[in-house]
């Protein structure tokens, strides 16, 4: 048996876990820290949050917590048998062990069991399967502990199985896959065919799921040979991707993107030859407006917006932003000079504050200049000046020059 008693174990024991943990002990009920909250303790991760499991079912929760005049946060988590209690300024999202009854492919329905191996057994991937006691102890069903060290990637059981329960899992093995496996390419033969059969299953799961799963894909590691394997294995089609995606242009981008902390879009992108790319990936993924944005935006400029050559390589840039007078032309642009591998004047654009034009029509006015019209072409030409002079020229240099014109 397994014990862990490292810091990021030790951290969690915050006044309110105590607290929860007591009630627990009292009630004679079973607590345990469940899934990936377990995976990252034991990588030496301190998890981002934690799911709590236990044998109590959730109408011995609610007695439990309102009787010691705990706040219960309402959500819809009850009828899957999750409670949320709210102790000295902490949620803790506890679940009664469960068991699968009825799957089809998208949800399940759920009866509660106090057998710790088959609540394990309806879970993914065996790195996600594990129980941790709350005295550090490891419980752990299918060697979930020797696969994280190992670095594996397996499914719980038999991967058809479990991928006919929730399509959504094809994804959530890319992503783990991405984020713990070592080399590229040390699938199980069985894993990977189980996949090829079952692919066309993704036609029915919601496009925000899908596009949760993939954003999180195009950030981990070995996203090039995992879109590859999207591609070989029949799914890319299902979630949203062009049938001819460009493979070698995502390999160019993939390869030194990630260390500039692109957007998933911008890595996306590089798959994409055409903008209708764009719009059916939208239609598929319902995507945020801005991600649809920046997609048609990189398709557009990716090839003819580029550095100039001589002493002022960022002026393209730049005179982009200031002709476009838009929001947040400069984070598009920031992904553009990503998408471009241009590290360097990344970080010069970024440094670079939009200058404001220094001259108002009240200025024009005050030279006598009185037509609406007039002022407004006027303007328009001393802009032209300020861009000749890469926006340098301030408001005495302006006025003066307007005199000459």
């Amino acid at each position: 048996a397994m014990r862990l008693q490292n810091p990021q174990f030790q951290a969690l024991f915050t006044p309110g876990l105590r607290s929860v943990a007591e009630l627990f002990e009292k009630k004679n009920y079973e607590l345990r820290i469940a899934g990936g909250a377990v995976r990252d303790l034991l990588s030496g991760m301190t998890p981002q949050d934690i799911d709590f499991a236990t044998t109590a079912t959730p109408t011995e929760m609610k007695e439990m917590f309102t009787s010691a005049g705990v706040r219960l946060i309402n959500n819809k988590g009850e009828k899957h048998g999750t409670i949320t209690a709210r102790l000295h300024e902490q949620n803790f999202e506890i679940t009664t062990l469960r068991i699968d009854v009825v799957t089809d492919g998208r949800h399940a329905e759920v009866e509660f069991t106090t057998d710790w191996e088959k609540d394990a057994e309806r879970r993914d991937l065996t790195v996600n399967s594990m129980f941790l006691g709350l005295d550090g102890m490891l419980y752990d069903f299918f060697n979930g502990y020797e696969d994280l060290i190992n670095k594996k990637i397996r499914f719980v059981g038999k991967a058809s199985e479990r991928i006919q329960e929730d399509y959504l899992r094809i994804l959530r093995y890319f992503r783990f896959y991405g984020r713990i496996a070592e080399e590229p390419d040390d699938h199980e033969p069985s894993t990977l065919q189980a996949i090829k059969e079952n692919a066309k299953g993704l036609a029915g799961i919601s496009g925000e799921r899908i596009w949760v799963e993939l954003k999180k894909i195009l950030l981990g590691n070995h996203v090039n040979h995992l879109v590859r394997l999207m591609y070989e294995l029949g799914i890319a089609q299902y979630i949203g991707l062009p049938l001819d995606g460009n493979l070698v242009e995502f390999d160019r981008v993939t390869r030194n993107i990630q260390n500039l902390c692109p957007k998933p879009m911008t890595v996306l992108t590089s798959l994409f030859k055409v903008k209708d790319d764009v719009t059916n990936l939208d239609l598929r993924l319902k995507i945020s407006k801005e991600e649809k944005n920046l997609g048609l935006f990189l398709v557009k400029h990716r090839q003819e917006l580029i550095k100039a050559t001589g002493p002022e390589p960022l002026r393209p840039y730049q005179d982009f932003i200031m002709d476009s007078r838009e929001a947040n032309m400069n984070s598009k642009i920031y992904e553009l000079l990503k998408y471009q591998e241009e590290e360097q004047l990344l970080r010069e654009m970024q440094e670079w504050t939009v200058p404001s034009f220094p001259v108002s029509g009240h200025d024009l006015r005050k030279m006598g200049v009185s037509s609406g019209k007039e002022i407004g072409a006027a303007l328009q030409q001393l802009r032209e000046e300020w861009k000749k002079s890469g926006y340098h020229m301030d408001k005495e240099e302006l006025l003066s020059c307007l005199k000459k014109l």
